[in-house]
């Protein structure tokens, strides 16, 4: 069993917090120690509370799912010694009422185009056959049913 964490981090500052107009920008970092902007989607929470330049959890959702199965596929490929020079997608997920009618990612479409080089050159058979094994073998497209559990810690108060 592994374990992946990430850290995240949102700071009040001066900003009135009650009123609800508060910015939710925040910071992601990953322990390779990356820090990357996030906020909420401009499409659920308004400009300025949200920054349209910073990523939001839907994005990195999307994001996930499509470098996971890219991942999958080159191994694939290469195992099956396909030689692929590049690998591109335009993954597009969907936001819509799931079946217990709560808003919820509810497709997420990808886009891949692979180039390939050298004298063997799979055909579109083979090509959907990576594609599917790569789908099913993505950790994150198996785990979008997983159980999400919540265990909150009170911190001491600041002030």
């Amino acid at each position: 069993m592994a374990e992946y964490c990430a850290h995240l981090l949102w700071l009040r500052g001066e900003q009135d917090f009650l009123d609800n107009r508060y910015s939710r920008r925040h910071l992601l970092r990953f322990d390779g120690g990356l820090e990357i902007p996030a906020s909420s989607s401009p499409h659920v929470v308004p400009v300025p509370m949200s920054d349209p330049a910073a990523v939001d959890p839907e994005e990195a959702f999307v994001a996930s799912l499509a470098s996971c199965h890219m991942l999958w596929f080159l191994s694939i490929a290469a195992r099956r010694g396909f030689c692929v020079d590049r690998y591109a997608d335009n993954p597009v997920g969907v936001m819509a009422k799931n079946g217990d009618g709560k808003l919820a990612i509810t497709v997420v479409t990808l886009k891949p185009e692979v180039a390939f080089s050298g004298d063997r050159q799979p055909a579109r058979n083979e090509l959907a056959q990576m594609h599917h094994r790569a789908h099913a073998e993505c950790f994150i497209a198996n785990s979008v049913r997983s159980e999400v559990r919540c265990e909150p810690v009170l911190a001491a108060p600041t002030n």
